[in-house]
């Protein structure tokens, strides 16, 4: 007796697309130095800017870890951060600008950066604002904190 083996061949016909996605920034935020705390009161506010190259729609979700609390050894300020745009994700990508949030929920909800075909880049601002506590005056030090800003791809 013989045996007969047979194979079925089944294909799937997909289609295939080559894409090729590409999102960076081109540097890292210059370092914020802002004035000195010289009275209970007194708010201090600066920002960096670099540019967000992407061909896709993209996210940016922050570090709400300590770590980006303005603090020295002995003490820490009220940080709070906001994010703009130079674009607004419709004529031009990006994205709507967010208003201050303490350090530890900035952008616990990552923010939309949207790419428009006629434009791959976006001017993103990273501001930060301190100031003292309402029921104190910090001490004196050196005082430094680190953000990081964390770029997800969404989609073409």
């Amino acid at each position: 007796m013989k045996s007969v083996v047979c194979y079925i061949l089944v294909l799937a016909l997909v289609p295939i697309h080559v894409y090729a996605a590409y999102m960076y920034w081109d540097t890292d935020f210059d370092a914020i130095s802002l004035a000195n705390i010289t009275s209970q009161g007194q708010v201090c506010e600066d920002s960096s800017t670099v540019t967000l190259f992407m061909d896709g729609d993209a996210s940016i979700s922050a570090d709400n870890s300590v770590t980006s609390q303005l603090s020295c050894a002995t003490d820490a300020l009220v940080t709070e951060y906001k994010l703009s745009f130079d674009g607004d994700g419709s004529s031009a990508t990006g994205g709507s600008n967010t208003s201050y949030q303490a350090y530890d929920s900035f952008l616990s909800t990552p923010s939309a950066v949207t790419y428009v075909a006629v434009d791959d880049n976006v001017e993103v601002t990273l501001f930060v604002r301190v100031q003292n506590n309402s029921d104190e005056v910090a001490d004196s030090g050196l005082y430094g904190a680190t953000q990081t800003l964390t770029v997800s791809w969404v989609g073409p």
